[in-house]
């Protein structure tokens, strides 16, 4: 099975109260979203990481890297340029790449750590999978990048933070556009539950 995420932050404390999540430390977090991966990944998964798996160097990656299940592809975020230094990459990730291009059935996708405007094969149908923006709704960029359909977001605060399917995808960032369409300003925060677990 393939899966998809980005955005985890392990070990990044202040990401709990930015993107509103529903733990009350770092450490339950942290702990929340090994145990996540590891009941839904098993060792013949592969999991595309999207970017930012941990935070700069706040923790020791090969400390949690030899418990996460499944052959791990890592797509480069901006906050992984510190804890890549100091971790055996080879040992971990079956590639570590800024963008990449697969393949999976019929479907061709684009992976970057950036949500994109245009990527290759978008006009034949292809879907680009991103991350970086969490769960905002509140940047320029949101107006457009909502009417994408194509375009997913893998980021962990809109996919119950767990690694998902593509299908599982394509569910929750329906219902995060949906949400945000009917979302009022000074009205309520969209919070994981309301996706898919």
């Amino acid at each position: 099975m393939i899966y998809f995420t980005s955005d985890l932050h392990i070990g990044h404390a202040n990401i709990i109260q930015y993107c509103k999540r529903p733990f009350a430390s770092v450490e339950a977090m942290n702990q929340t979203l090994i145990g996540n991966w590891n009941r839904r990944v098993t060792g013949n998964d592969t999991v595309y990481v999207i970017g930012d798996l941990f935070f700069r160097d706040s923790v020791r990656a090969e400390d949690y890297l030899g418990w996460m299940n499944g052959e791990k592809r890592l797509v480069i975020g901006n906050n992984d340029k510190e804890w890549m230094r100091e971790t055996d990459l080879p040992k971990y990730f079956a590639s570590v790449e800024r963008i990449s291009e697969i393949s999976e059935g019929k479907r061709d996708f684009v992976l970057c750590h950036y949500p994109m405007m245009s990527w290759n094969g978008m006009d034949a149908g292809s879907f680009h999978i991103y991350g970086h923006i969490h769960n905002n709704l509140h940047d320029s960029y949101w107006p457009l990048l909502r009417t994408m359909d194509n375009a997913l977001n893998a980021g962990v605060d809109i996919n119950g933070f767990i690694p998902v399917t593509f299908e599982e995808l394509v569910t929750n960032n329906k219902r995060h556009k949906e949400a945000s369409l009917s979302k009022q300003p000074g009205g309520r925060q969209i919070t994981p539950e309301s996706f898919v677990q």
